[in-house]
């Protein structure tokens, strides 16, 4: 069983882009310190995130760190090229020691197709192709490919090939039963990333997606979740520290999305009952295993950086999350 933590970069209101990307790094430090298995960072285009370029972050990171695997939560791909994106993490591959992941996604958001000049009228079309264009150069072997959305590749090397031979690299869905039978379908490990509601009622995806690979006549593969969280010394102050944080970064969402103003009452019946993992070292290890147990995953990774929540309230939670989370998770899980 594996432990993640995932960041998009999250402006804190009065700092700049430039410090929070020094902030993330500093965060990645800290877990690799404390034995967190995996760092990921998230891809955004827009003014609430500061990482655009997750694989230069990544990289500060990887410099900067001995053992924590470091990886994107997600690369989107429909509006990135798969053969720019094999080099880039090829390269990270390298600077790491063999550290790199990917995790390859739609992504929740939609700024980087009018900013890269796609359409979203090719949404379905883009991840497809590209996805399958990725797949084959994963194998880092000549590849042949033709398709719509990027001129064709004839006996085509791609370089640098990497160490091992492969780059780890996931499939991010979000709940979508045809998303979770196409990552099948590639024979590519599955990271469910679950922003609402109970976890538990995701299991018939993780049950859809082993029959899949079986039909497929592919080998079975991890499944990882990806869910929101935050952790302090209690329960009550986890929940008013973040609230007033998440309650503007939902609000924006929800304004661009036709969603109407969240609740405190709404928000702690997610805490509660929900996907939110959020609490006391105690609690959140306590629904982390309940998780773990109702899915049968074998790595969970912790959204824990949310609107403007600040940086010491981040170092704190990952303090947290690393010395007395992970741990107690194990335990629970032994029993």
């Amino acid at each position: 069983m594996k432990f993640g933590l995932d960041t998009f970069g999250d402006v804190t209101a009065g700092t700049s882009y430039a410090q929070v990307i020094r902030n993330v790094v500093e965060q990645a430090v800290l877990a690799d310190r404390l034995g967190v298995d995996a760092f990921g960072v998230g891809e955004h285009h827009r003014d609430d995130f500061a990482i655009s370029s997750p694989e230069i972050v990544l990289a500060a990171i990887a410099a900067r760190t001995e053992r924590i695997t470091v990886g994107t939560a997600v690369t989107v791909l429909s509006s990135d090229d798969p053969v720019r994106v094999y080099e880039r993490f090829a390269t990270l591959d390298a600077v790491s020691n063999g550290r790199a992941e990917i995790i390859l996604g739609r992504g929740s958001f939609t700024e980087s197709f009018p900013l890269f000049g796609f359409d979203l009228g090719d949404y379905e079309q883009l991840f497809e192709e590209k996805t399958e264009l990725m797949t084959e150069l994963l194998k880092e072997q000549p590849v042949t490919w033709s398709g719509t959305v990027r001129p064709s590749l004839t006996e085509q090397s791609v370089f640098p090939r990497t160490e091992s031979g492969r780059i780890t690299t996931w499939i991010g869905v979000g709940g979508s039963p045809e998303s979770v039978v196409r990552a099948a379908g590639y024979g590519l490990p599955l990271c469910l990333a679950i922003i609402g509601g109970e976890p538990a009622r995701f299991a018939p995806y993780v049950d859809l997606y082993h029959r899949a690979l079986k039909e497929f006549g592919n080998e079975p593969q991890p499944i990882a979740v990806h869910c929101p969280g935050f952790v302090a010394a209690t329960d009550d102050e986890a929940v008013d520290l973040l609230w007033p944080h998440a309650r503007r970064m939902l609000d924006r969402i929800g304004r661009e999305r036709g969603w109407p103003p969240i609740t405190r009452d709404r928000f702690e019946a997610d805490v509660d009952g929900g996907a939110w993992h959020v609490g006391s070292p105690e609690t959140v290890a306590t629904k982390i295993a309940a998780t773990i147990e109702a899915l049968g995953i074998q790595r969970f990774d912790l959204k824990y950086a949310h609107g403007t929540l600040p940086h010491e309230h981040l170092l704190t939670a990952v303090e947290l999350y690393g010395s007395q989370v992970i741990p107690r998770v194990r335990e629970l899980l032994d029993r």
